[in-house]
């Protein structure tokens, strides 16, 4: 049987002797469910584009052709191997019109349309045919549904609701337009307004099997093949449309034919990259966009938009950066997350991928994604622009975006971007990475202020290069040195003691005493809460030492050298100088206060966080000592823990933990009597037992140890700087108390 280029209403005419008459079509049940009606965004943009097709077919002055339709015809009866989904739509568009101008009839030949798949669909469309909705109709698809002949289980069929949404789709189109005209045209026998090439197959038995082999045709388009369609429509007229339309199914697809998924295509892959390409591009014209890609691709891209010419050269530059290279071996041999590797490499902090090209093409989404954030897109830009233009002193230039980007966690955001983009293009295409620098702003000021100091700092001191890089990439600072003293005589010595010191976490509880013992090193975020070093979490370590101005670290800077300085100048072990540092600033105290306590007992400084809260806006005798961030969870007072702590009968007290405001009062209580205890300026303040047959033991306790109907156990203390201090060991004195208290049964 010979092809023949036929209408919808025209595959049903009587036919010569070498061509079969087809009486009906039956769409098989190798066939998917009718799909150009689904609801989703990118079939909704697929069935707007066929119905501007068929509307300017069937009111305007053109023709067209629908392309072929493969079917097997068998008794009369044509089922369709490929071009379902165009029939379909054909004859609900007929359907349409025909009830618009009076002409449904039952019987008429080309109502015979059904589906094989499935039953209820078969039924359906016997009932359009037979129950044609009034002319004048408001909305078809809603009479439809209000019919006695509806049946309640239709609304679980995919494919009649997908006719349903066709339906009112070209009754949206079509309302007020000349249907009689359009009717007529689409019916015209000489010159049909809407036709296709139908090319019937003569054997029965070939039918599934050639649809088997056409899978590929079957399936629905790919996102990035209703894509790419549609932006090579929005290019006619470029001078560059012919060029795109070759290299994207050319030598870029081998590009992405590494990164291919097991589907092996490269679709998904390619439309993540033009995804971060077209927002690049959006963010380097300054404007930000929540549209469709597609709507956003031909803003930015198209012919007569702004800057459409220049932004289409940055997208073919974008892609043909990555031709003829080996992108993985490119990346591997300039960025590392290997700590050994870092100096020869730019060191990436928390990165579970080097390869951000790949990343890409893997996990980029529109607006950052948890996989492919703000900071590894502007990193890959930074790569494509170095890629693009060449420039020179890139390592370096990638180092300092590097720390730029660490520091700047609260900057990197969507409203941003545009800014950042700029900056980015200026620091790596700067007459210098120091002069680039100027240009910089939005970016963390504090790291900013800190990439100048350092880029002074080198420029005096070049042979200090690869200190101050190797501090850089330690994973405590990460690329921020607010908190290092510049001092070019004792840099190496610092760092090297700083590396070894904090490479062992079991010195870090020594670690915090002997810092102390240096001074108060805390940094004061707020007027209620002090931050030190924490003895277990690298975390608090970098809240300590980094993400604030140079000049807000300066006490924190002038301890934290002393204590290298001291390490560095030390022999033995540097447990044991530790603590000898500890030890000899303690036998110096003759009267004590918070600082003393936090540097003898290790037990005051156990707070995971480092963080600690204080009564009036300072460091005193009343503190909550926190192991996370706020007052909200459990924490510790250091004063009765480290009391707790120094008795031998711990059992015979509750474990004192806390929750709530640090004014709040804090006991501590003895499990046996429920005799309270807690720490206050003066000493200690104690609560008498509930109980009266545990009161004379109590009382007995108090008389003993001097203290009076108050209930408070002073401790002798002395003024100085204008604060009490201690003449007695509080902790030596509440330990005694516990134990005594213990001993009378309480």
């Amino acid at each position: 049987m010979s092809g023949i280029v036929t209408s919808y209403v025209g595959l049903f005419r009587p036919r010569s002797d070498e061509v079969a008459t087809i009486e009906r079509i039956e769409i098989p049940l190798i066939q998917r469910d009718y799909a150009q009606g689904r609801v989703d965004e990118a079939v909704a943009d697929i069935r707007s584009d066929f119905l501007d097709v068929l509307l300017g077919a069937a009111v305007g002055e053109n023709r067209v052709g629908l392309d072929f339709v493969y079917g097997d015809v068998q008794g009369g009866t044509l089922r369709p191997l490929d071009g379902q989904q165009r029939l379909t739509t054909l004859f609900l568009l007929h359907w349409y019109l025909a009830f618009r101008t009076g002409r449904l009839e039952a019987g008429l030949d080309w109502t015979r349309f059904s589906y094989a798949t499935r039953a209820s669909a078969r039924l359906f469309c016997e009932r359009l045919a037979e129950n044609p909705p009034p002319c004048a109709v408001g909305t078809p698809a809603a009479w439809i549904k209000d019919q006695f002949w509806y049946l309640h289980v239709w609304r679980h069929d995919p494919t009649i609701q997908s006719m349903l949404v066709m339906i009112d789709a070209i009754d949206s189109r079509f309302r007020g337009l000349d249907m009689e005209a359009a009717w007529l045209r689409l019916t015209d026998e000489a010159d049909p307004a809407i036709s296709f090439h139908l090319l019937p197959i003569e054997e029965m038995g070939a039918g599934d099997e050639l649809y088997i082999k056409m899978n590929s045709r079957g399936k629905p388009l790919t996102p990035f093949e209703n894509f790419k369609a549609r932006f090579e429509k929005a290019l006619e007229g470029s001078p560059r449309a012919a060029e795109f339309a070759e290299c994207v199914d050319g030598t870029w697809s081998d590009v992405f034919w590494a990164y291919r998924g097991t589907d092996d295509i490269v679709d998904d892959e390619l439309i993540r990259y033009f995804t971060f390409v077209t927002q690049i591009a959006e963010w380097q014209n300054g404007t930000i966009s929540r549209e469709r890609l597609e709507t956003r691709a031909e803003e930015v891209f198209g012919p007569g938009r702004p800057n459409g010419p220049q932004n289409l050269d940055f997208l073919f530059d974008a892609f043909n950066a990555w031709r003829d290279m080996d992108v993985a071996t490119f990346f591997a041999d300039l960025l590392t997350t290997s700590a050994s590797q870092s100096g020869e490499k730019v060191l990436l902090f928390g990165s579970k991928s080097i390869d951000h090209f790949r990343a890409c093409c893997e996990s980029y989404a529109f607006g950052g994604s948890r996989m492919f954030g703000w900071a590894e897109t502007l990193t890959l830009y930074a790569v494509l622009i170095h890629r693009i233009h060449q420039t020179d002193d890139f390592p370096r230039r990638l180092r300092v975006l590097r720390n730029l980007l660490e520091a700047s966690g609260n900057e990197l955001r969507l409203e941003n971007m545009p800014a950042l983009v700029r900056e980015v293009t200026t620091l790596v295409r700067g007459a210098s990475p120091e002069e680039a620098l100027a240009g910089l702003s939005t970016f963390n000021e504090a790291q900013i202020e800190d990439e100048k100091a350092k880029a002074a700092f080198l420029t005096a001191h070049p042979e200090l290069t690869g200190v101050v890089f190797a501090l850089e990439d330690h994973r405590l600072l990460r690329g921020s040195l607010v908190a290092i003293d510049l001092n070019a005589d004792r840099l190496a010595a610092r760092a090297a003691s700083f590396t070894k010191v904090m490479a062992d976490r079991s010195l870090w509880p020594a670690l915090t005493g002997a810092l102390l013992a240096n001074g108060d090193y805390s940094r004061h975020p707020n007027p209620r809460s002090f931050r030190f070093g924490s003895p277990e979490d690298d975390l608090w370590w970098r809240g300590l030492l980094t993400g604030t101005r140079r000049s807000n670290l300066s006490r924190t800077s002038k301890v934290l050298a002393e204590l290298l300085d001291a390490i560095s100048e030390a022999d033995g072990d540097l447990r044991d100088v530790l603590r000898e540092i500890r030890q000899q600033w303690i036998d110096d105290q003759d009267a004590f206060d918070w600082q003393y306590y936090l540097v003898k007992y290790d037990a005051m400084r156990s707070g995971k966080s480092g963080i600690y809260f204080t009564v009036g806006g300072a460091m005193g005798f009343q503190l909550c000592m926190l192991n996370k961030t706020q007052l909200n969870s459990w924490y510790r007072d250091p004063f009765l823990l480290a009391v707790q702590r120094a008795t031998d009968k711990k059992e015979a007290v509750e474990d004192p933990w806390f929750m709530g405001y640090e004014t709040a009062a804090r006991w501590m209580d003895l499990r046996s009597s429920n005799t309270r205890v807690r720490c206050v300026k003066q000493g200690f303040q104690l609560m008498p037992p509930p109980g009266v047959a545990d009161r004379e033991a109590f009382d007995a306790v108090c008389e003993a140890l001097g203290i009076g109907k108050d209930h408070l156990l002073r401790i002798p203390q002395v003024q100085r700087e204008g604060r009490p201090f201690d003449t007695e060991d509080r902790v030596e004195r509440g330990a005694k108390l516990l134990t005594e208290l213990i001993a009378a049964g309480l």
